[in-house]
């Protein structure tokens, strides 16, 4: 009988290619948008990445990673008095204007590191080295800087070449690999003292102080005790990424975007698949009929027709989701649109496309149940 309903389906070859392109359709869709709105998200929380330490204390009212308030030096002291710190270092990042070559300006991302641990320093060098960032005047400019302020050049920027921030002059050390940031700013490392001369003078110059709990206790419970002690705000390394995730949820209109297009996608499928598999049944009523005639339950003709959908279904979703892995293949280099796909993208996509094609398949097996066997000698 399976074999007999795969036959059937694979008969009327129109109404299965519009099943198959439906719902790859729909999985292209829900699956790309997906990918794009994570890959997006992670580039909310590029900071943490780039930088690395195990907790974040910042301002009271600091609550995602992509802006903060100035703080005083002497947080760094009280932070490392907090009792189960084991270390405590200043860093410092804001954003500057840097000056090409041909006399434009682009925004950059500058990050001050501690001058004698260098925590937070690049995780990926691809040229010079991290040592040298202690010169007068030094900068790591990562891959992204090297593409953006060699405008107006003959050669992108190398090691030993020299730019402009903030109208003082900053020699390249080094070249690293960093994550992309959310505003598309290319991130400049080089030490706490270096970054706050290339930055214009205020009262207050520390951002973030970056910690370390000591051996045996854990980055969370460290962090609620900075919280008690100090008043600041501290958190963990993960949680700090949740909480700047959930506040660009709360706050922007980027879920809502997305969203709809993944909804549109879903709605594209029950449509599509949901029609069409009716229309199916339909043409296939007598056939169907005259197996109810020769003793076919319908629990049987239920199995049919379950089976018909969920081939289209498995199908289906195979050349959407390859698509969209062609497609990330396509923009991964480049780096445009941020696309991120983890494991659970693809199960969760499957699942929905499994729901609609039982959903698709009910339609059929409610109006098959109401077929007489006797329809088949009708004229």
């Amino acid at each position: 009988m399976f074999r007999l309903a795969l036959k059937m389906l694979l008969g009327d070859r129109a109404k299965y290619a519009m099943l198959i392109g439906g719902l790859a359709f729909a999985t292209l869709l829900m699956m790309q948008q997906s990918a794009v709105f994570l890959g997006l998200m992670s580039w909310t929380t590029s900071h943490l990445r780039n930088i690395r330490a195990p907790i974040w204390v910042g301002d009271a009212k600091v609550e995602q990673a992509n802006e903060v308030k100035a703080m005083r030096d002497t947080e760094v002291n009280r932070v490392r008095s907090v009792p189960g710190v084991d270390w405590a270092v200043p860093l410092f990042f804001t954003i500057l204007q840097s000056r090409l070559q041909d006399g434009n300006f682009k925004p950059v991302m500058i990050v001050g590191l501690d001058t004698a641990t260098l925590v937070g320093r690049p995780a990926l060098m691809l040229k010079g080295r991290l040592e040298d960032v202690r010169l007068p005047n030094a900068v790591i400019i990562d891959d992204l800087a090297v593409q953006r302020l060699s405008a107006g050049r003959k050669k992108p920027l190398e090691v030993g070449d020299v730019f402009e921030i903030n109208d003082k002059e900053a020699r390249i050390v080094g070249i690293c690999k960093a994550e992309r940031h959310f505003f598309g700013y290319p991130y400049i490392f080089t030490t706490f003292d270096q970054a706050r001369l290339f930055s214009p003078k205020t009262r207050k110059m520390l951002s973030i102080v970056l910690a370390s709990p000591i051996k045996g206790r854990s980055a969370v419970d460290v962090a609620k005790a900075i919280r008690a002690e100090t008043g600041l705000a501290a958190y963990d390394e993960n949680g700090f990424g949740w909480a700047t995730i959930w506040w660009y949820v709360r706050n922007t209109g980027i879920p809502m975007s997305f969203g709809t297009t993944i909804l549109l996608g879903f709605i594209v499928g029950i449509v599509i698949c949901g029609q069409t598999f009716y229309l199916f049944v339909l043409d296939n009523l007598r056939h169907l009929g005259a197996l109810k005639a020769m003793g076919a339950s319908n629990f049987t003709i239920a199995t049919m027709l379950l089976l018909q959908a969920m081939t289209v279904g498995v199908v289906g979703f195979g050349i959407g989701a390859g698509l969209t892995v062609l497609f990330g293949f396509g923009v991964l280099d480049k780096g445009m649109p941020p696309f991120m796909m983890p494991w659970q993208l693809p199960v969760g996509t499957f699942i929905v496309i499994m729901v609609i094609c039982v959903f698709a398949a009910v339609l059929g097996i409610l109006r098959i149940w109401k077929v007489e066997p006797a329809i088949v000698f009708r004229g």
